[in-house]
């Protein structure tokens, strides 16, 4: 889940490897499974027209949480925030929540009612319901597991296998932003290096992201996108994760990357590169989708009279390509994967 993890540590397990094996192994199809392993959500039938959503996260502290850096509240709201993401992806409605918790015995039952305080205040403007769970004692910190469930309109859910040859790339709002957050956090104090303004930007876009519902809704009620992924891993791995799905390559244009001023600024104070920020943190829960060339115009014109922040940052080519980064200087790079994968 997070592509900004507290974890260090290092193991044989590749992350995404896993995936694909549990996926060829396990992956079988049945008339009742839409989508299985290996997309934002699983999606099976449900009738009436409908189709379910459901999706899943743990969070284990130390891993992607610090209590020393995040409040209870912090953390619960962006549990919250990581499903409900997923099921923005897939142009969904959320519905339902359940949540799982092993709790340490230093943990107290303020905690646990701040916990679901932060993800009750992400759920409650969706108009989620908190509708079961499980609890359990935990010898090794705070452990926390939602599950996720919504609803789509059948045949009318956003998947990660539609981008085609042609379509464009875009993604909402701005990305980077969280990484730049976390590391903020993690920083000792620095006098004068940032504005207050924009670390509480940053530190804000880290702490309660922002799930991007209501682009979903709309990107899948007017069959805009062909393709759509949620950024939690980071813009480069995501990416690559539509390009291996859909069985294509890309151009992704470095100088069209949407960064905040407070991302370029923390960037410059630090003396990083906000593209690196961008492409390597994940978190930021925007959404990374693709769409015909046709529908551009239409899109960008009523994108802004809603208020939707989205930008075109590539196109989608065959994938023989590869991936390819187009730098100031206009020439094309193999994008490396810089993104996060828990067991690196």
């Amino acid at each position: 889940m997070a592509a900004t993890a507290w974890s260090k540590s290092r193991s044989t397990i590749h992350e995404f490897d896993l995936v694909r094996a549990l996926q060829q192994r396990h992956g079988r199809k049945s008339p009742s499974v839409i989508r299985g392993i290996g997309d934002d959500a699983a999606v099976v039938t449900s009738g009436a027209g409908r189709w379910s959503l459901l999706t899943t996260d743990l969070l284990a502290e130390g891993v992607h949480f610090d209590l020393r850096t995040a409040t209870m509240s912090d953390i619960g709201f962006r549990a919250a925030a990581a499903n409900l993401s997923d099921i923005a992806a897939m142009g969904g409605t959320p519905q339902y929540v359940l949540v799982a918790l092993a709790i340490p015995r230093t943990g107290t039952s303020g905690q646990v009612q701040q916990l679901y305080r932060g993800l009750m205040a992400a759920c409650r403007p969706h108009h989620v319901q908190l509708i079961g769970g499980d609890t359990s004692a935990s010898h090794g910190g705070w452990f926390i597991s939602l599950t996720l469930v919504g609803t789509v309109p059948a045949r009318k859910a956003l998947f990660r296998n539609g981008a085609r040859v042609g379509d464009l790339l875009y993604v909402t709002g701005t990305i980077g932003d969280s990484f730049a957050g976390l590391r903020l956090l993690r920083e000792p104090p620095r006098r004068a290096a940032l504005s207050p303004r924009h670390r509480k930007f940053l530190i804000g876009r880290h702490l309660r992201p922002t799930a991007r519902l209501a682009e979903g809704q709309w990107l899948r009620t007017h069959r805009f996108a062909t393709s759509a992924i949620d950024i939690s891993d980071g813009l480069s791995g995501d990416l690559r994760h539509i390009c291996e799905e859909s069985h294509v390559g890309a151009d992704l244009d470095l100088n069209a990357l949407p960064l905040s001023p407070a991302c370029r600024a923390y960037a410059a104070s630090r003396t990083l590169d906000p593209v690196a920020l961008a492409l390597t943190g994940g978190e930021d829960y925007e959404l990374l989708f693709t769409l015909s060339p046709r529908h551009k115009a239409q899109v960008e014109r009523t994108a802004t009279l809603r208020r939707f922040s989205m930008t075109c940052i590539g196109t989608i080519r065959p994938a023989r390509n590869g991936i390819q980064a187009i730098g100031q200087d206009g020439t094309k790079r193999p994008l490396p994967i810089t993104s996060y994968e828990h067991f690196r």
